[in-house]
């Protein structure tokens, strides 16, 4: 297996962050002609790194540390009373693992979510081509869960399987069900997953502190922060 200090990594040029007004960013990338596995790829995360379609990344600002990774202790995880009733609400739902996300239903779920929720984002316009960058299973570890209400898809959560958890890599839904509270459920649901597959940790990605988009992470209780290269509990 490739050691960690063996592999590749480019940096790109300084750009505006995504997330910061007035802030720089740099991002490290793996060499994309590295052969990616399960189980460097579960080390990657275990130091920071994030996938994002085909891409494994992670930020490395000169001036600027905000960008954290996040993980939840899912055999810690205690649900709040505002998670419970979510929990219970969404109940008639039914979950099914799909092959792929290659149709045409999935995408216009993901394509009126962009469209709703996120027309300030870089994913806005939507399209199918970015869609299938996105979102592909570019290592062999990727899981797509739909939920369905009525035979109806209402929700896909789109998850990396690792060596040790779970990944939430992106999940979109129908905006009309916003009672459902959706992206909280399935959330709450690749928790769960996490768990019964007998694994220990479900990667949110990175959290912000200034970034209210991210807030809902520290929802998760209780969440680990990546801190100097340690894994600490924020309880």
């Amino acid at each position: 297996m490739t050691a960690l200090a063996e592999l590749k990594v480019f940096a790109t040029h300084p750009h505006p962050c995504s997330y910061l007004p007035d802030q720089q960013a740099t991002t490290l990338f793996i060499d994309p002609e590295t052969t990616l596995d399960s189980n460097l790829y579960s080390d990657l995360a275990d130091v920071g790194f994030r996938r994002s379609g085909p891409h494994v990344y992670r930020p490395h600002c000169e001036s600027c540390n905000a960008c954290i990774a996040t993980r939840v202790d899912v055999n810690q995880f205690k649900p709040t009373r505002r998670q419970r009733k979510i929990h219970n609400r969404n109940q008639d739902l039914q979950v099914l693992e799909l092959d792929s996300i290659d149709d045409e239903a999935a995408y216009q779920l993901y394509m009126h979510y962009i469209t709703v929720r996120h027309q300030d984002g870089d994913m806005f316009p939507p399209s199918r081509e970015q869609y299938d960058s996105f979102l592909n299973d570019s290592i062999g570890v990727t899981r797509y869960y739909g939920f369905h209400l009525n035979n109806k898809i209402i929700a896909v959560a789109v998850t990396d399987q690792m060596r040790h958890g779970l990944s939430a890599i992106y999940t979109f839904f129908d905006p009309e069900h916003d009672r459902r509270s959706l992206g909280t459920y399935a959330v709450l649901w690749q928790i769960e997953q996490t768990r019964k597959l007998g694994l220990d940790h479900l990667y949110l990605g990175y959290w912000i502190k200034e970034c209210q988009k991210m807030s809902y992470k520290t929802d998760y209780r209780p969440l680990q922060l990546l801190i100097n290269n340690r894994w600490l509990t924020l309880s």
